[in-house]
């Protein structure tokens, strides 16, 4: 079975896309069948990789996921387009449980086929992120080196948590990543120890810099490891790649 991370928190702006898109890349360049599944509205997974959104969600048509996934510029990395409709986001956020179950088992049944799979879910704690975490054996969550980034932090663990005590879940948490980590300011060295206070090894030990690079490359529908590779967001990248594989050993 394939490693199955949701890329989640439930703020806006501290880099789940940035993360899902160059984790994906990197993962795909080290030789492992990766898959991408953009859960979010604003479809930013899927333009960043320089595909469009699709009309329909495949997941709301019932396409199977082999049948739905796009290839990409990077071998060995497919992707599962987001959609901008009203209808399809209406009905994947439905919270109806039959609904959320049967998007569930057809995530699961398409995910065979691949090493890898990144799930980039919306900012939100609804539904859609609900589904996403009950389909992911680990959930990764970004939080920015800024004031409020520990604001709403503890709903968003109790969301997991609740997931995780879900019948037949095998959600584990995978690990936090600081991002837009900024060393000649204060309040970043603030930020980092709270959280590595509280959380301990739950932390990545690799932080996302602030790196003109990472705003810059989804604008040309490439990772950061294509656009700049040897840009320092690029190197923070490929060294989170290394440590997310050497703690399944």
């Amino acid at each position: 079975m394939p490693r199955v991370f949701c890329i989640a928190n439930q703020k806006g702006g501290v880099g789940k896309t940035t993360t899902a898109i160059n984790l994906a890349v990197a993962l795909a360049k080290g030789g492992l069948r990766t898959l991408l599944v953009d859960l979010d509205p604003q479809c930013n997974a899927t333009t960043g990789l320089g595909h469009k959104p699709t009309e329909r969600h495949p997941l709301v048509i019932e396409t199977p996921l082999r049948e739905a996934a796009r290839p990409t510029a990077t071998p060995r990395l497919e992707l599962i387009p987001g959609t901008r409709s009203f209808r399809d986001v209406a009905v994947l956020a439905q919270e109806a449980p039959h609904q959320a179950e049967r998007i569930r088992q057809q995530l699961l049944q398409g995910f065979g086929a691949y090493d890898m799979v990144l799930i980039d879910c919306p900012p939100s704690v609804g539904q859609l992120t609900r589904t996403a975490l009950a389909s992911s054996s680990e959930v990764l969550m970004p939080i920015q080196c800024e004031y409020f980034a520990m604001e709403g932090l503890a709903q968003m663990i109790e969301v997991i948590r609740q997931v995780m005590h879900t019948d037949g879940c095998q959600l584990q948490f995978g690990g936090i990543l600081l991002t837009m980590y900024d060393p000649s300011l204060e309040l970043t060295w603030e930020v980092e120890k709270e959280v590595r206070d509280f959380f301990g090894e739950i932390v990545f030990q690799t932080v996302i810099p602030r790196d003109v690079a990472l705003a810059e490359a989804p604008s040309h529908g490439k990772s950061v490891l294509d656009y700049a590779p040897r840009s320092r967001g690029a190197r923070a990248y490929v060294e989170l790649c290394m440590e997310v594989l050497e703690r399944d050993q």
